[in-house]
């Protein structure tokens, strides 16, 4: 598993901490135990490879990778295109309609997204098949969280999209530091135990572009397929 080169720049002293060299051996010996890891290990890193660090201007902070056979390919609340879209990604293309009138794509890839500056974060690179959150508590977390305080470090303002109380949660101890000149937006977790609870009608794919415009940047351009 190797990280694309302008975060590995960033990331270098934190790569090189003994909890690190631990997450590798916990995750040699899944691997060694015949466990099923998601996603392939070769799209771990697949969020920073498409999204280098001097390129972010957005991020979405997801939980960890989907559980589900083929659907995990490194980029949070996305999946491989040809496969059944999960409850949250729907719900995530139903406020993108109700909010910019973008129809809802079929296709669940949003590596178009990642490509224009949209950083698509798990809290937890990996997991175990069919067991949500059997990776927590490993180290990926605190990684994510290095993650996270080199981007908020950056001269140019950031837009933070925190979807539910996960994403709130891991990023509260960084932000009672300050966020400074970025951005940060709040909502329910899109699932469809809680997207109608705040989730639908937050616009925040209108709002990410009014704020972008304002500094000057291009808008992202939020249609998927």
């Amino acid at each position: 598993m190797k990280i694309e080169k302008s975060w590995h720049a960033v990331l270098k002293d934190e790569i090189e901490k003994p909890y690190i060299q631990e997450l590798k051996v916990f995750l040699a010996k899944e691997k060694a135990n015949q466990k099923v890891i998601y996603p392939p290990e070769a799209h771990v890193f697949q969020a920073f490879s498409h999204t280098p660090f001097d390129q972010v201007r957005v991020v979405i902070m997801g939980q960890d990778p989907y559980h589900g056979v083929g659907q995990a390919h490194g980029l949070s609340f996305s999946v491989p295109c040809g496969l059944a879209l999960p409850p949250s990604l729907k719900n995530i293309f139903i406020e993108l309609e109700q909010d910019v009138g973008i129809k809802p794509s079929t296709d669940g890839c949003l590596l178009s997204w990642a490509k224009q500056g949209v950083l698509l974060l798990n809290a937890t690179l990996t997991v175990r098949s069919g067991e949500p959150k059997s990776h927590y508590g490993r180290g990926w977390e605190r990684f994510t969280d290095a993650v996270v305080e080199k981007l908020l470090l950056k001269p140019e303002p950031l837009i933070f999209l925190l979807w539910g109380k996960s994403a709130q949660e891991k990023m509260q101890p960084i932000l009672e530091k300050g966020c400074g000149h970025h951005v940060v937006l709040s909502a329910p977790h899109p699932s469809p135990f809680s997207a109608h609870t705040g989730f639908f009608g937050c616009k925040h794919f209108s709002r990410v572009n009014a704020q972008l415009k304002e500094w000057g940047q291009r808008p992202i351009d939020w249609r998927v397929g």
